[in-house]
């Protein structure tokens, strides 16, 4: 019986890929679901046995954790850097937008407490 591995909502494709070519290299049989027309399913990958499960599963978590590192090392390096955005660098940029988000969610929070300030 088929059994997900992968849900391929938000997953980028360089690691989809990578995703891909890791079970190649390890021989796990899968296929891949296509996204919806509609995205209402963004499509995913599956396994064709149930019992390789565990295996593919040792791999992509392995994977995934080498990937983890290397973004925390990659942003620390732009962090050291100083390429990493703040807000301060977003409020010099577009300082209107800024505002407007503020003020919207300024004017919800507003709205929720109305019925606490009515009491």
């Amino acid at each position: 019986m088929a059994r997900l591995l992968l849900n391929l909502r938000n997953v980028p494709e360089d690691e989809a890929h990578d995703v891909r070519t890791l079970l190649d290299r390890n021989a796990i049989e899968y296929y891949e679901t296509p996204p919806s027309r509609w995205g209402i399913s963004m499509g995913g990958i599956w396994l064709r046995e149930d019992d390789q499960y565990a295996r593919a599963r040792a791999v992509l978590d392995e994977y995934q954790g080498e990937r983890a590192s290397r973004a925390r090392e990659d942003y620390k390096e732009r962090k050291r850097r100083g390429q990493v955005e703040t807000i301060a660098d977003v409020l010099r940029r577009r300082p209107i937008e800024l505002l407007a988000y503020a003020a919207v969610v300024a004017g919800i929070i507003a709205l929720m407490m109305w019925p606490v300030w009515m009491l």
